[in-house]
């Protein structure tokens, strides 16, 4: 499975984006997904995680509220809907697919099998 991130970019403090993450060379139906991110000098970073059907989804504590994560199955892609950026939500974005069947959301880097190239999002003050 190859996972494509795009939907980056610069915005202001305050503003919105939304990431997309396509799936090719497989699907992605069966598999709960996340999002990391990794800012300079620091560690990837959990950010949100969907059940392989879009009916279960967990945040980290710094993006709950503001970020929402969804997926459609049919088009084989995930979403994260950032609002109300901030300059410390700067990063590179990757998204991951967990396709072993769990009981809980996977939030460790690694439980995820397969990793996009990542998108760089980066919020102005």
């Amino acid at each position: 499975v190859q996972l494509v991130e795009s939907g980056g970019g610069l915005v202001q403090a305050g503003g919105s984006l939304r990431l997309s993450c396509a799936a090719s060379g497989g699907r992605i139906s069966n598999s709960a997904m996340g999002w990391f991110r990794q800012a300079p000098g620091k560690e990837r970073e959990f950010v949100a995680a969907i059940t392989y059907s879009g009916s279960q989804t967990y945040y980290a504590d710094s993006v709950k509220g503001r970020f929402t994560m969804f997926r459609d199955n049919a088009k084989n892609t995930v979403y994260l809907q950032m609002n109300s950026l901030k300059p410390e939500d700067t990063a590179v974005y990757y998204c991951a697919a967990d396709t072993y069947q769990r009981v809980r959301l996977p939030i460790r880097k690694d439980e995820y099998d397969y990793w996009g190239q990542g998108t760089q999002v980066t919020v102005s003050s």
